[in-house]
């Protein structure tokens, strides 16, 4: 098995690509060694020392960590997902989605907020995924909508600017309604 690297816009994440399925159409964020407990994998991730993050999606794993450098902590990363992967175990216990929040938004919006969804699942997500991360729709209330950043996006130093220069502005030349991106924790 050949596991391939990708940096990512945030330095403290790093992207790895097996050159398999990892989730599919679903994506799972552990921030914390408690919320690993789901996943055999993120929880064997976790006890690498100075792994603060580990975000599974459709075809890749970001690693995020709080401190130490790439080329000490990458070959232990590499050996623990080479190894989890070559066993067949499975990568989640359950089959629970990720759940970063239940949606908010008025009934009345149903309409805006569909066609927010579709703009984000069209021409954001993709591009997110590329550097190893996810946005996903939280809410939408008086104009404001509220995004769930997940694996190299959150906490990244080009978040802000990917919100609000990027998605806040293609929000509102399609949606009028919108008037400012905000993210959620």
């Amino acid at each position: 098995m050949f596991i391939q690297t990708e940096a990512t816009p945030n330095p403290a994440t790093l992207k790895f690509l097996p050159g398999r399925t990892v989730l599919g159409d679903k994506t799972r964020d552990y921030r914390d060694r408690e919320a690993a407990e789901q996943s055999p994998l993120a929880a064997r991730l976790f006890d690498i020392n100075n792994v603060s993050g580990v975000f599974f999606g459709s075809d890749f794993i970001t690693v995020t960590k709080d401190e130490g450098e790439w080329q000490l902590l990458k070959p232990a990363i590499l050996g623990t997902i080479m190894e989890y992967f070559m066993t067949g175990a499975p990568l989640v216990l359950d089959d629970e989605p990720d759940k970063s929040g239940t949606e908010f938004f008025d009934d009345a919006d149903s309409e805006i907020v569909s066609t927010i969804k579709e703009l984000l699942d069209t021409r954001v997500r993709p591009a997110v995924a590329q550097d190893g991360g996810d946005i996903t729709f939280q809410g939408f209330e008086g104009g404001i909508v509220f995004l769930h950043m997940q694996g190299a996006c959150a906490g990244c130093p080009s978040s802000t600017a990917t919100l609000k220069h990027g998605i806040e502005n293609l929000l509102k030349h399609f949606v009028p309604e919108v008037k400012e991106v905000r993210p959620v924790a």
